[in-house]
C-alpha cells in the first residue's frame, strides 16, 4: 500500500491526472511576469508556503528572428519575426503591424528553423532527475494565435469567414513546424508537454464550432497522439467560452484544461464532464482575484471544487497572479484548496 506521506509531486499531479487518489489537491501557480519583476518578495513567501508540483526542465530554444528586450515598455520581436508592443512592463504586449497584412508575403514566409535546430535540450533530463516534481515543458505550439499574430486577428476571422486558400497553406507550415518541435521532446524525460491557442470571446467561440472541427481539430489530434506516443500527458491551456469544443478536446485527447471556468457555467461544465479530464484550474482572474475580497475567493474555490473536483482526482488548484491582485487573494486560493474535500458537500 502506498504511503500518502512520501507521496512525491511527480506521484501527486499523475495521480490527479488519472483518478487515482492523490494525497492532496496538486498546486501550481502561474504569474505574470510583472509580479517577479516588482513583487518577488510576495511572491517568494508564497511559494514557500504553497510549493508548486509542477515545474519546467532546464532548456532553452534557439533565437530564431527575436530581438529587443521581453515585458519592457517598447518593441520586441519574436522568434517568427512578430513585432509586438507593450505599452507597460511586465506584459508581452501585442502585434500591431502583422508580417502577413498582404497575401502576396505569405511566398516569401519561411519558418524559423533555426529556433529548434539550435534548442538546447542537454540538461532536460538532468533537471527532470534531479527534481521529484512534475516536469511539464512549454512549448511553443500556439497555431492558431501564431496565424493572428502573422496574418492579424481581424484579417485572419475574416480570411477563414471567407474560405481563403492561403489560411490552409499557412495552417499547413505552422503545423509541420510544430510536428517537428514536438519531436525535439520524444526522447526526454518530461512528464507532460503544454500548449495553448485562446479560443473563446467573453461569450462564445470566435470561429463556428463546426470550423474549429474542420479546420483545427485535426491538428490538435495529431499533437496528442504524438505527445501521447512518447508516454507523456498533454496539457492545453484557452481562455474565453470554449463549452462548445471542450468535449472534442476530451476525444482528441488533452489530458489537463486550463480555461476561464468563469466564463462559462461551472456546474454545467461538471455536469457535462467531470470525471473525464483533469480540470488545470482556474480561478476568476478577471473580477474575483482583482478586486473581490478573501471570502469572495473562498466562495470561488469552493464552487470550482464542488462542481469539478472528483474525490479520486481530475483536479489541480491552480490560479493566475496578476501585477495588481492583492497577494492575500492569491493566497487565499491555495488555503482554500486545502480544505477536505468531504467538506464541501456541507
Amino acid at each position: 500500500m502506498n504511503s500518502y506521506a512520501s507521496m512525491t509531486s511527480r506521484e501527486r499531479v499523475r495521480r490527479a491526472l488519472t483518478f487515482a487518489t492523490p494525497d492532496r489537491t496538486p498546486r501550481d501557480l502561474w504569474r505574470l511576469e510583472g509580479v517577479a519583476m516588482f513583487r518577488k518578495p510576495e511572491l517568494d513567501d508564497l511559494l514557500q508556503q504553497f510549493a508548486p508540483d509542477i515545474a519546467a526542465p532546464d532548456f532553452r530554444y534557439g533565437k530564431g528572428r527575436s530581438s529587443g528586450v521581453k515585458y519592457q515598455v517598447g518593441t520586441h520581436s519574436d522568434e517568427w519575426g512578430c513585432v509586438f508592443h507593450a505599452g507597460e512592463p511586465g506584459v508581452k504586449g501585442e502585434v500591431k503591424e502583422p508580417l502577413l497584412a498582404d497575401w502576396e508575403t505569405l511566398k516569401h514566409l519561411t519558418p524559423p528553423d533555426d529556433f529548434l535546430f539550435d534548442a538546447d535540450l542537454s540538461r532536460v533530463n538532468q533537471s527532470c532527475a534531479e527534481s521529484d516534481r512534475f516536469m511539464l515543458a512549454h512549448v511553443s505550439l500556439r497555431p492558431f494565435e501564431r496565424m493572428q499574430f502573422l496574418r492579424g486577428t481581424e484579417n485572419l476571422l475574416m480570411d477563414l469567414a471567407w474560405g481563403k486558400s492561403e489560411v490552409l497553406q499557412l495552417r499547413d507550415m505552422l503545423h509541420d513546424f510544430y510536428m517537428h518541435e514536438l519531436a525535439l521532446w520524444k526522447d526526454t524525460a518530461v512528464d507532460g508537454i503544454f500548449f495553448m491557442d485562446d479560443w473563446g470571446s467573453q461569450k462564445n467561440l470566435l470561429i463556428s464550432p463546426r470550423m474549429w472541427r474542420e479546420v483545427f481539430k485535426p491538428l490538435y489530434a495529431d499533437y496528442c497522439r504524438a505527445i501521447h506516443a512518447m508516454g507523456k500527458f498533454v496539457f492545453f491551456h484557452s481562455d474565453g467560452y470554449i463549452l462548445p469544443i471542450l468535449g472534442d478536446l476530451i476525444e482528441v485527447g488533452v489530458d489537463a484544461l486550463n480555461s476561464q471556468l468563469f466564463c462559462m457555467n461551472i456546474e454545467e461544465l461538471g455536469n457535462l464532464y467531470k470525471g473525464k479530464i483533469t480540470f488545470w484550474g482556474e480561478i476568476d482572474r478577471q473580477r474575483i482575484l482583482p478586486f473581490g475580497l478573501p471570502e469572495d475567493v473562498t466562495d470561488a474555490v469552493r464552487r470550482v471544487r464542488k462542481a469539478l473536483e472528483d474525490a479520486s482526482g481530475g483536479m489541480i488548484a491552480q490560479c493566475e497572479w496578476g501585477i495588481h491582485d492583492p497577494a492575500e487573494n492569491i493566497r487565499r486560493v491555495f488555503e482554500t484548496w486545502e480544505e477536505p474535500i468531504e467538506t464541501l458537500a456541507h
